[in-house]
């Protein structure tokens, strides 16, 4: 099968070391990809935001598949253009994809389906917004509607930053994803990640994890896109998983379905268990990105037969397996991230990789036979172990081998899954 995969980061990466590994595969494209993707893939430049070039493309190469990586393509309606083609593709179409692209839409369906979720009220107005959370109280939760790569979302400590937080959306800070707000409850927990694919009709779950959002070490700083992950995560217990499919991830699929909207792709569910269970951050409608780096590495599974059974509707006839060991990513960023960072660093040396300690590339380039950093999240460096202390200490060994002076990290990724292991 010739295998086209959308997307540039960390998590296309590891989707193509991933797919690159199946006997199915004949040939992986990859558009634009990095010089990781380039070790498993050959790099093509296409104009992305050309549905019909894409296209043409796929017709040209004789492409069967297209997986699609980041959200904003598939808000966009590629999977629909490509269906439309005759072209299987992994992903949902613009109007299920509004699980992302809007999180009004996101809480209204929520509302409509009983699905547990923070209440919340939408506003297309500041002075509104700040009445309402002046009425509220703090902590309270301000987010842009739409997409804002990760970081549209304040969790307000008081009502002045929750009111400095509405401005900034509704004075441009977000683009046109902050054209209109939602404010929502505080939901006091501890957060998790679950992933499940969709085919309309058949959910498949796949595994749990946690990242870390936070730019510093003990979770403090600015918000960023995550500063590293690990898999599985050790509060979503059997039971609570079993929840999260009965009482989220099965609602909603049944939902969009009854709207017109069935879903076909990833269920990516961000959640927070408080005292009355899992309830719904919100949804995202790929794969997490430093999520997907250890769903990879953990994954036993051909991944393309998984991904191809999603986009073509028979879902019921696959299943996953799982390896039992921890997977650990930490993310090295350039210096300054996330506010405005260095671009164009030289990254000198990269260590030796295996089957268990992987680096994938996020925001890399090649210049000349110099490999540099081009964007804010540059490299993960990912490692397996028996336990999360084990992954933890192995990843680190892994990253103290990376000869970058223009980049950071957190050194405490999994520190809290590696206390519940202490205690």
């Amino acid at each position: 099968m010739n295998v086209l995969l959308i997307g540039s980061g960390g998590r296309e990466h590891a989707l193509a070391w991933k797919l690159s590994q199946s006997p199915l595969l004949s040939k992986l494209y990859a558009a634009p990809g990095n010089p990781g993707i380039a070790d498993h893939a050959e790099l093509v430049k296409l104009d992305l935001d050309s549905h019909t070039a894409v296209i043409d493309f796929c017709r040209l190469m004789g492409v069967e598949f297209v997986v699609v990586g980041p959200e904003a393509p598939l808000v966009a309606g590629l999977a629909d253009n490509l269906r439309a083609a005759g072209i299987a593709c992994f992903g949902p179409s613009a109007a299920a994809a509004q699980l992302e692209g809007s999180k009004g839409f996101t809480k209204d369906l929520c509302a409509r389906f009983d699905i547990p979720t923070g209440a919340y009220q939408r506003f297309n107005n500041a002075p509104k917004a700040k009445a309402y959370v002046r009425a509220e109280g703090a902590p309270i939760v301000i987010k842009a509607d739409g997409l804002a790569a990760g970081k549209g979302v304040t969790v307000a400590m008081t009502v002045e930053e929750a009111c400095a937080a509405i401005d900034d959306c509704f004075e441009g800070a977000f683009g046109a994803a902050g054209a209109e707000v939602v404010v929502e409850a505080f939901l006091d927990g501890e957060e998790a990640s679950f992933f499940c694919l969709c085919d309309g009709k058949t959910a498949l779950p796949l595994a749990t994890a946690q990242d870390h959002k936070r730019v510093g070490d003990g979770d403090t700083g600015p918000n960023t896109g995550g500063m590293g992950a690990y898999s599985p995560a050790p509060v979503m217990t059997p039971a609570l998983i079993e929840r999260t499919m009965k009482e989220i991830i099965e609602p909603t699929m049944r939902g969009m379905a009854e709207m017109g909207h069935p879903f076909q792709g990833v269920f990516f569910a961000g959640l927070m268990i408080t005292a009355k269970g899992p309830e719904l951050i919100e949804y995202n409608v790929r794969f997490g990105d430093p999520e997907c780096q250890v769903l990879m590495m953990r994954l036993a599974s051909d991944l393309l037969p998984l991904l191809h059974a999603c986009a073509t509707g028979t879902l019921d006839q696959v299943k996953a397996e799982w390896s039992d060991d921890v997977a650990l990513t930490v993310v090295m960023a350039a210096n300054g991230y996330p506010g405005a960072y260095e671009k164009g660093s030289v990254i000198a040396h990269l260590p030796e990789e295996s089957l268990d300690a992987k680096v994938f590339h996020a925001g890399t380039a090649r210049q000349g036979d110099a490999l540099v950093a081009t964007g804010g999240r540059v490299l993960n460096v990912t490692a397996t172990g028996k336990t999360v202390l084990e992954a933890q200490a192995r990843a680190y060994a892994l990253l103290d081998q990376v000869d970058w002076k223009g980049g950071f990290c957190r050194r405490d990724i999994g520190w809290r899954a590696v206390a519940r292991e202490k205690a």
